[in-house]
């Protein structure tokens, strides 16, 4: 036979079995391919490539916990490239339906936020900054103005400058050491500002849009509720008994035997010397033994071995000093940073320069150093007190209580970061002849005023008046 009548007959099955398909599952089918070839999915497309993948080339570079938390966010991404396909064939859901169908862009958020947790890595800012940037696509639940958050743009904008806070300090920390970090700071922030911002204003200003003949968003299952109890049986055997005469069941047949007994049944007679106040092992007086039982238990928390080494040449590590007031690091240079962590009721002095300094999670810790090439980072602390004796361009203080920082003459230029913060007060030299500190306390209460557009911060002010 003829190869070209092979083929016509070929191409005739297979036209039969097409139009053979239910018209259910070929509309599904095309209303697939006509999602995936929408504009605005193919300007996402554009923006994974484009943005996206700088920032990967760049986490490449470095490689570590650096590529792993990247991969987290390249994975975040493409969920959401496949939630904006999904939307143009669902209609839209209730919120319950909604939580359910957003689950797994959830996930990725979770799992980066995982990373952030525990022990402080040297790579904590990278993680961090991609966490706090992965609630920008949450845009994608906006159903609504009365659905509690901003519209897609602003949420974008607010939810970078959260992230930048932590991106900064990435640029700061390796500006003169490591262009690829820097690199990757930069390339982090495009992807968002302006890239995924103007992806949202273009394509999705007021959200995302539904589809109206779409199919519907599954709920998850609802536990089965309990069987009800059995019925009692209408035609027992046994002939019925008046309640009085039927034996007695659980709570009811313990009252019955404690009203049927004397109530001072069973009590024995309390003698003189019984009673507490003739005992000799029950005095008013606790023994110096006993005290030292008492003090000499442990605590419920672990806390690790304490801590103060150089590790790898480049890092001091400070952890776990509890009571000690002469900690001191002297052999340092400016390349090395410091990480002080889990400290209590101790003060530390470095002397010389270094390239940055933490201190996490310390109570009542004193800190004093000379100079400081990046800055000085006070995080998850209370009641510390950080003293400058040289200089330092930048001191942040995130998620403290109670902190004093005390600037020298030299270090007046700084720049001082808080957050999520209270109590912090600021010395600074008086002007005068006597050197004299002047104490200043920085706000951390602030009035929102919506003024030609846009909202104006300015700190509250208290008077006595």
């Amino acid at each position: 036979m003829d190869e070209k009548l092979i083929q016509r007959l070929e191409s005739a099955v297979a036209r039969l079995e097409s139009l053979s398909l239910p018209s259910q599952s070929r509309s599904i089918d095309l209303d697939a391919v006509a999602a995936s070839t929408d504009p605005s999915i193919i300007a996402f497309e554009e923006l994974l490539t484009e943005f996206v993948g700088k920032v990967l080339t760049a986490a490449e570079k470095i490689g570590g916990q650096v590529k792993e938390v990247t991969d987290v966010l390249n994975e975040a991404f493409s969920v959401q490239k496949e939630l904006l396909v999904k939307i143009k064939q669902t209609k839209k859901p209730d919120m319950v339906g909604l939580g359910e169908f957003l689950k797994p862009l959830n996930d990725k958020l979770m799992k980066a936020i995982s990373l952030t947790e525990g022990r402080r890595s040297d790579f904590f800012n990278h993680q961090k900054a991609v966490a706090e940037s992965l609630t920008a696509l949450a845009w994608i639940a906006y159903v609504g103005k009365d659905c509690g958050m901003s519209m897609p743009i602003a949420h974008v904008e607010e939810s970078w400058q959260a992230a930048e806070f932590y991106n900064n300090k990435v640029l700061v920390e390796y500006r003169n050491k490591d262009s690829n970090h820097v690199e990757w700071a930069r390339a982090l922030k495009e992807l968002y500002v302006p890239g995924l911002r103007n992806y949202v204003k273009t394509h999705y200003p007021l959200g995302p849009v539904w589809s109206a003949t779409g199919s519907a968003v599954s709920a998850p299952p609802k536990a089965p509720a309990p069987p009800p109890p059995p019925p009692a049986s209408l035609f027992s055997s046994e002939p019925s008994q008046p309640s009085s005469s039927r034996p007695k069941e659980g709570m009811a047949a313990v009252f019955q035997e404690i009203s049927s007994k004397p109530v001072t049944a069973g009590l024995k007679k309390v003698t003189d010397d019984m009673k507490t106040k003739n005992r000799a092992d029950r005095a008013g007086f606790v023994s110096a033994s006993e005290k030292e039982v008492r003090t000499g238990a442990p605590s419920a928390s672990k806390v690790g071995p304490p801590k103060l080494e150089l590790q790898m040449g480049r890092k001091w590590v400070v952890e776990n000093q509890i009571g000690k007031k002469d900690l001191l690091i002297d052999k340092c240079d400016s390349k090395q940073t410091v990480y002080i962590f889990g400290c209590k009721d101790s003060v530390l002095q470095i002397k010389g320069k270094v390239n940055n300094i933490t201190v996490d999670k310390c109570t009542k810790m004193g800190v004093v150093f000379t100079d400081v090439v990046a800055a000085c980072e006070i995080v998850n602390c209370n009641s510390v007190e950080v003293q400058c004796q040289g200089t330092a361009p930048t001191i942040s203080v995130d998620n403290s209580a109670g902190c004093q920082l005390y600037l020298s003459k030299d270090s007046l230029e700084a720049s001082i970061t808080t957050a999520k913060s209270s109590e912090i007060n600021v010395l600074v030299p008086a002007s005068g002849p006597d050197n004299d500190l002047v104490e200043h306390a920085l706000p951390q209460q602030y009035i929102h005023t919506y003024k030609d557009g846009q909202f104006v911060t300015t700190p509250v002010s208290h008077s006595g008046g």
